[in-house]
């Protein structure tokens, strides 16, 4: 390794009295005596004891297990070591000739804890549950990776100890604005497995386009599958029960929970155009954008869909959205329906009837074994705080995580800034949103994410139970403006997601992520690199064009965008936070 010989080299000529030579070779080394020091995982691990010698991985080493559950595991492992290396692995169940030995411990870890030790003879990888076991996995397939070798690859001695911050770490994709399909989804979760990233949030439905398939009702992907945010006659695209029956497997066998987000009563328009029965009227801006509170058969109609979803995902959760029903709920104004079933219930407000809907559905969903996802909005909505996890996005209002903390919901955040993927990454990237039209979303200020925004009393509260980040795909049409809008913004979000706050080095995670640059391009994965943009310009789908910002909106409704101009650092927000092909998974 060039590390190994550029401390030979130092160590050579220090031996010589001349102090010239040693500053100056110190002077050069220093940055490789630096990533001597610092393992190559993403995200860092919480320790890490260097030891004497080396594993040599070659085609004899031998996979075993303590337990039979982990032959999964060992199998994933055994997959992704031969697409990878080109090394065939044995895989033998007796763990006594194991070379690579996968243990369940009887001993109390949260979930993906670990202890991956390497020695000469031996690799050892031990946890109290098999996705531990997983994690540790994935922390010695990185290291493999940054070896070198063809026959041979060579593993420094020794060991490390870990477990994540949080136990969620997400990732939310849009795919009724534009569908991106089934195999990018896999090597999207491919890559959220190598950053272990665990919870995969799936905004299937919206007012573009409907993409799930219900058996009961047709309708909705035959004819609310057809069209997208940029083309609204493009031909139906969904996912079929088998295709998602699929991807959740994929998914659970790299231990990442696909959670399905079906959005009501709010951006409904594309199920209304399926079933305009349903349709709670229009606005100005947003046809059809709800469901209508006041008819009864909407409610048995979305209690169909939730069961049947529910039957697809094992989550044992859903989203069900609760955002932005302000934008189209004017439109129940002034109903004779709507009317009565406010004095009926003795509802002030068509808030009320709103809250209304949102409980009516909670209670479906907790029917089915599964809790209430939600945006923060519906935090006002009394909702059981057992069996809800409210996920706030609108940095601009930090009264509703208050709110959401005070009712003792759990909560995810995912506040805009910096954790909107479909936010522009640097100041001179032209397709895209920012705050304010100046505030942007780069890989710093999310790898910096939560500890620079959030006061400590909140941080250090136990109901606060991840990060997760959000890809609207409004401006991102093809694949390749996917890859680059989320890479390397992926691997920052994991480390700010797994790694304690004390132990985070922005140094050294850069460092680590250059060299997760070449492991981007083996997989055709289109990236941003902010440390030379010009290596891969950005891509641009749709030309950009200028829309009048709405503090308030999600960025989800027609309108969505706010204005493009200069950009800005987050950090500079933080005074403002109180105001207004060919498949080719490698990984």
């Amino acid at each position: 390794m060039l590390t190994q010989t550029a401390i030979s080299l130092f160590n050579r000529y220090s031996c010589h009295s001349n102090k010239f030579v040693k500053l100056v070779l110190a002077f050069f080394l220093f940055p490789l005596f630096l990533s001597a020091q610092t393992i190559n995982i993403i995200p860092l691990p919480k320790s890490f004891v260097k030891a004497e010698g080396q594993f040599q991985l070659t085609a004899q080493t031998v996979i075993g297990v303590n337990n039979n559950s982990l032959l999964p595991q060992a199998n994933y492992l055994q997959t992704v070591l031969s697409k990878t290396t080109g090394l065939a692995i044995a895989l033998d169940p007796n763990e006594a000739i194991a070379n690579i030995d996968l243990q369940l411990i009887d001993k109390k870890q949260i979930p993906g804890a670990y202890t991956l030790k390497i020695e000469p003879g031996k690799i050892t990888i031990r946890a109290s549950g098999n996705e531990g076991v997983f994690d540790g996995i994935v922390s010695l397939l990185q290291l493999i990776r940054g070896q070198q070798g063809d026959n041979v690859i060579n593993l420094p001695a020794g060991e490390i100890t870990d477990a994540p911050r949080y136990q969620w770490r997400g990732l939310m994709l849009d795919e009724s604005r534009h569908f991106f399909g089934k195999e990018k989804v896999e090597q999207l979760l491919d890559w959220m497995a190598f950053y272990k990233m665990n919870k995969f949030h799936w905004h299937l439905t919206d007012a573009n386009g409907w993409r799930i398939e219900i058996k009961k009702y047709p309708a909705l992907t035959t004819v609310g599958g057809v069209g997208n945010h940029s083309d609204s006659l493009a031909p139906a695209k969904y996912y079929s029960s088998d295709d998602i029956k699929e991807i959740v497997a994929y998914a659970r066998d790299r231990f990442i929970t696909v959670i399905p987000e079906i959005d009501m009563p709010g951006h409904a328009t594309a199920a209304n155009r399926a079933y305009p029965e349903y349709s709670g009227g229009s606005v100005v801006k947003y046809p059809n954008f709800t469901f209508d509170p006041s008819n009864e058969k909407v409610y048995p109609f979305l209690g169909e869909i939730l069961k049947e979803t529910n039957s697809l995902f094992p989550a044992g959760m859903i989203h069900l959205g609760g955002d932005e029903v302000a934008l189209g709920m004017q439109a129940w104004a002034g109903r004779p329906t709507i009317t009565d079933m406010m004095a009926k219930n003795k509802f002030t407000s068509l808030a009320d009837l709103e809250h209304y809907f949102f409980r009516r559905m909670a209670d479906t969903v907790i029917s089915l074994g599964s809790k209430v996802l939600c945006w923060d909005e519906a935090a006002e909505t009394d909702l059981p705080a057992d069996k809800t996890i409210v996920f706030w996005w609108r940095q601009n209002v930090p009264s509703q995580l208050g709110l959401a903390l005070q009712k003792k919901y759990d909560v995810v955040l995912c506040p805009r800034l910096p954790l909107y993927f479909d936010f522009v990454q640097d100041k001179n990237n032209l397709a895209g949103r920012k705050w304010e039209s100046t505030f942007f979303n780069n890989e710093s200020d999310i790898y910096n994410f939560p500890d620079k925004l959030l006061p400590a009393d909140e941080l250090a509260s136990t109901q606060i139970i991840g990060i997760q980040a959000n890809i609207w795909t409004e401006t991102i049409g093809s694949a390749k403006r996917l890859d680059f809008m989320t890479f390397p913004r992926l691997a920052a979000l994991a480390e700010a997601a797994w790694t304690e706050q004390g132990l985070k080095d922005e140094n050294s995670f850069n460092e680590r992520l250059k060299l997760n640059f070449a492991l981007y391009d083996k997989d055709s994965i289109y990236y941003y690199n902010p440390f030379n943009p010009s290596t891969h310009p950005e891509v641009i789908d749709f030309a950009p064009r200028m829309f009048g910002a709405r503090k308030h909106h999600h960025g989800r409704g027609f309108d969505r965008f706010n204005r493009y101009g200069v950009g800005g650092q987050f950090a500079q927000s933080q005074k403002r936070r109180h105001s207004k092909g060919k498949k080719r998974h490698i990984v």
